[in-house]
């Protein structure tokens, strides 16, 4: 089930990113979170503004992500193309604790079932999160910058578009 985060949530939030930043070290994407990514005061902010939702199955958080309705500014410039101009969602911060798979489509079918146009991006290293974005039907637009200056890869998807 995926419902928004609930401050009550926050502990087994960064446990859930913990995890993550250690399957990305894993699997080769040491940098883009590094050890404190995304910081406490992020992922506080997001369930404040709900933006934060949780996936929960039997009673244990399983994912986390941040759905952002609105203009996002590190989308404002892109190396590429986006698909078009349209109002979209941002999907940020996408993470698991890794026991329960296909949990990603799960959060891109609900997400679009929200929102008909949803732009997120990834890192070069993150080669599984390319994997399940492009098997879910995102298309790579091209190149952005995070406000740090970071360089990630752009993806969009339409709600129409086929998959998932």
């Amino acid at each position: 089930m995926i419902r928004p985060a609930r401050p009550s949530d926050f502990d087994e939030i960064l446990e859930i990113y913990d995890a993550a930043r250690r399957f990305m070290k894993a699997s080769g994407n040491p940098t883009q979170w590094g050890d404190t990514e995304p910081r406490v005061e992020q992922v506080l902010e997001d369930i404040r503004l709900r933006q934060s939702y949780v996936v929960e199955l039997d009673g244990r958080l399983q994912a986390v992500f941040a759905m952002i309705p609105g203009e996002d500014p590190t989308y404002k410039v892109i190396e590429g193309a986006w698909l078009d101009d349209a109002p979209y969602c941002a999907v940020h911060r996408v993470a698991s604790r890794g026991e329960v798979p296909g949990l990603a489509t799960e959060i891109f079918r609900w997400v679009l079932a929200q929102h008909p146009n949803v732009r997120i991006d990834t890192h070069d290293d993150n080669h599984p999160m390319q994997h399940v974005l492009e098997k879910n039907g995102f298309v790579r637009c091209g190149r952005i910058w995070t406000l740090s200056g970071s360089p990630r890869i752009a993806y969009q998807r339409h709600s129409g578009s086929d998959h998932i």
